[in-house]
């Protein structure tokens, strides 16, 4: 009898041991799901309104992960992501430097998508008296900011409308160039310029500035944001789901408030 019930309690106690052991393995793996991670988003200028609203909903959603924005140029941030920099996802606001970086495998093709679109504006101060109202009449202008048309995108599409106006022979010694869209617009927000060639939602958050003109579509190339996950991210989990985030209603609706276009 007393046999039986060492028996029964040596039983008891390797299924007790056990029922530990895999509580343990339970917990870990719970907290290794829930394993603070850090994003590294590299995103256009023109998008840093829109994309701090939807940072702040998706780490409410996801409070494991933390997005980390460096915003920029295009060409500049395409560049970096190039030479190594530790990026998880890009999101361009030019077609040709996101393709540059699918070409050379560092974005997976299945992993991008053509995300919003965007309008080319001209700007002027708000009080500003120089009679700038069209691109034609930018020859009135002392100062004309545009973003560096070989690294920022609003600079390329910016010149090709000038050339197919016949205007940039005309403003090209006046013509001040920025490093990004923000510092275009800066510079005609302190009146250091006399108008500004920047994209409508970069316009549409500024008090001190009025569009004066928008730019024909076909004056210049399609304005296409498009997004992708880096394929070196260390993070690829994580920087998928914040890519699907992007695509969702919730995220497009905040895009759209911003003035950025649906494309589908």
């Amino acid at each position: 009898m007393m046999k039986k019930l060492n028996l029964i309690f040596f039983t008891m106690m390797l299924f007790l041991l056990a029922l530990s052991g895999c509580a343990k393995e339970e917990q870990t793996k719970k907290t290794a799901s829930e394993k603070k991670v850090e994003l590294t988003i590299s995103a256009a200028a023109s998008l840093q309104n829109a994309l701090t609203d939807i940072k702040a909903d998706f780490e409410k959603e996801h409070p494991n992960v933390t997005l980390n924005y460096n915003f920029g140029a295009s060409g500049a941030l395409q560049q970096q992501i190039s030479q190594g920099a530790p990026v998880d996802l890009f999101f361009s606001a030019a077609e040709d430097k996101f393709q540059k970086l699918v070409q050379d495998g560092l974005i997976e093709k299945k992993n991008g998508t053509d995300l919003v679109g965007n309008d080319l504006v001209l700007v002027v101060p708000k009080d500003s008296n120089k009679g700038i109202k069209t691109f034609e009449d930018l020859a009135k202008a002392d100062k004309v900011a545009l973003g560096t048309p070989e690294s920022v995108p609003a600079g390329q599409y910016g010149k090709q409308t000038l050339d197919m106006l016949n205007v940039w022979k005309s403003i090209e010694g006046k013509v001040v160039y920025g490093k990004d869209v923000r510092q275009v617009l800066t510079y005609v927000e302190t009146n250091n310029v006399d108008a500004g060639i920047v994209y409508k939602t970069d316009a549409l958050t500024s008090q001190k500035v009025k569009i004066v003109a928008t730019a024909k579509e076909d004056a210049h190339d399609p304005i296409i944001y498009p997004v992708g996950v880096i394929k070196s991210s260390t993070h690829t989990k994580e920087a998928k789901l914040f890519y699907d985030y992007l695509q969702n209603d919730q995220s497009m609706k905040t895009l759209e408030e911003y003035g950025f276009k649906k494309l589908k």
